[in-house]
């Protein structure tokens, strides 16, 4: 029955002079998102509508699942297209469709009607009365309630008619692309690839950073990453996802420091091998999966010390969650299963027994000088051998 989508946005639709900017961005992410749907579709933009058409046969929900994972997007309406939109066949075919998609019609409704092609005969308002009244005769236990209608029934007159009921909920946020570009330091845990969809729903185009430590870590853990970055890219698109070797700057930072402070100072140089990728492909900030308090290196004196060491801005977007609130949102965009998989991470092989919570930048600082002998040039190995991925 349905030969379209209608697609409904939120905060695109106060932009201002910029608006078309983001209505076009939208528009470019919904044809990307159709890219893996079996059929053909054409996305058009008119008066404040974006619409998806159904050129050729298609799955509708494979095509709802798809739409659902564009950023922006806060509804998708299934829409009937009526090609013949004089009043006696509009009004006969918005019977029809009410008489298919509700076989009870014991419930109360209300017509809105918007008139885009103002050559019509009936105003909008006129459209309303006749379009209730005739419904209200060809189905005699319809009630009408224009205050709190169980049914919402819109009818928008253009070239051609389209009438829908029903609203499917989109992701909501901002298109992506529209505010930037930013690096996530990905790790195989569960709090990064939520904080990686967060900043994406926000309109970020996003990058990944992943450190490897073989052999201390296999490359089963190596794969479980590059799986939860495709999982995010079904929501975020395309992500470029940089593997570094960190082992030998791991084993160095083992070997000459005191190993209660091991997580912050090998954070501090996490953080400063991300910024160089991240600045080297035009990211404008870091973004982490920390919450405060959930371990040792998330206390507000160890993301200090770890702050210190960046120039660009880093982005936390689940600092102030529980851990359940993660895990829920996890859940929700379905890297939870892939994250609990039992292949550690370089953080959870070389952490301390008893690592220090409330580090003092001064201390930490005092240790690394330890380091200065080789330490510039391991980053710099790390930094020629990093290995690559495109994920889409």
């Amino acid at each position: 029955m349905y030969k379209a989508f209608l697609i409904k946005y939120a905060e695109i639709g106060i932009k201002g002079k910029n608006r078309f900017i983001f209505e076009n961005a939208l528009k470019d992410q919904v044809k990307f998102a159709l890219r893996w749907v079996e059929g053909t579709f054409h996305v058009s933009k008119e008066q404040g509508r974006i619409f998806v058409e159904a050129m050729t046969d298609y799955d509708f929900d494979e095509t709802v699942e798809a739409l659902q994972r564009v950023f922006g997007v806060t509804g998708i309406c299934p829409v009937v297209v009526i090609e013949d939109n004089n009043w006696e066949a509009l009004s006969k075919a918005v019977g029809d469709y009410v008489d298919a998609e509700y076989p009870s019609k014991n419930f109360t409704f209300k017509v809105a009607a918007k008139r885009g092609d103002k050559r019509y005969p009936k105003t909008s308002p006129e459209i309303c009365m006749d379009m209730g009244e005739y419904l209200l005769d060809r189905f005699h236990e319809l009630k009408v309630d224009v205050h709190n209608p169980e049914v919402m029934l819109h009818v928008e007159i253009r070239n051609k008619a389209y009438v829908f009921s029903k609203v499917i909920p989109g992701p909501g946020g901002m298109p992506i692309g529209t505010n930037g570009k930013a690096m996530l330091l990905l790790s195989g845990g569960i709090d990064s690839p939520v904080a990686g969809y967060m900043i994406a729903k926000r309109g970020v185009r996003i990058d990944a950073t992943y450190f490897h430590a073989p052999p201390y870590t296999s490359e089963r853990a190596k794969q479980k990453v590059v799986d939860l970055a495709r999982l995010v890219s079904k929501y975020a698109g395309p992500i470029n996802l940089h593997i570094v070797n960190f082992t030998d700057i791991q084993l160095y930072i083992y070997e000459k420091c005191p190993h209660e402070e091991l997580t912050i100072i090998m954070r501090r140089y996490m953080m400063k091998i991300a910024e160089h990728i991240a600045l080297e492909n035009n990211c404008l900030g870091l973004i982490t999966g920390e919450s405060i308090g959930q371990v040792a290196s998330q206390t507000l004196q160890s993301l200090a010390a770890t702050n210190e060491v960046c120039t660009l801005p880093v982005y936390r977007p689940v600092i102030g969650f529980d851990k359940q609130d993660i895990v829920n949102l996890a859940e929700k965009i379905n890297t939870y299963e892939t994250s609990i998989q039992p292949y550690e991470d370089c953080c959870t092989i070389f952490v301390a027994k008893h690592p220090v919570t409330k580090p003092s930048l001064k201390v930490i600082k005092y240790s690394e000088k330890a380091l200065e002998e080789k330490i510039e040039e391991l980053v710099k190995v790390a930094l020629n051998t990093v290995e690559t991925i495109h994920v889409d």
